[in-house]
């Protein structure tokens, strides 16, 4: 069966350092079983800190602040807007400073995605432009 227009952006993405541009987690990008697209943390290229497995220790929410990086869910609730060509209606969670942002996502070449997060609405221009770039596989 082909794969649909929409479940083109499900795959492995690899994201950088924003001061540094160093490779920094690899995201993998799925379909859920109601339609909408979310993204895990599936690895991490400094997975310890102080010799332990990372955690959200900058999360608002204390109780969730014990979890641990490693496959935490940053990507929730996108949905395919064909008209747009990109998936939006969803947030992305950035756990180096705790923040959830309103975002979009599309595709900038056929191998790399810009992430737009932001606040109130996108056209007011207070966020963020990440890309990452589509990978074949999980890395280990």
């Amino acid at each position: 069966m082909a794969q649909s227009k929409a479940d083109k952006i499900v795959g492995y993405y690899l994201t950088y350092d924003d001061e540094t541009g160093a490779e920094k987690s690899q995201v993998q990008i799925f379909k859920a079983t109601n339609g909408k697209y979310y993204g895990k943390i599936v690895w991490l290229k400094e997975p310890l800190k102080n010799g332990k497995p990372k955690v959200d220790d900058k999360n608002p929410e204390a109780k969730l602040q014990s979890r641990p990086v490693m496959g935490l869910q940053i990507l929730k609730d996108f949905t395919y807007n064909s008209g747009d060509n990109e998936w939006s209606e969803g947030t992305i969670y950035n756990p180096a400073s705790g923040k959830t942002y309103s975002c979009y996502m599309n595709f900038e070449t056929p191998t790399k995605i810009k992430i737009r997060g932001y606040i109130g609405a996108s056209w007011m221009g207070l966020g963020k432009t990440a890309f990452w770039t589509k990978e074949s596989a999980q890395r280990k």
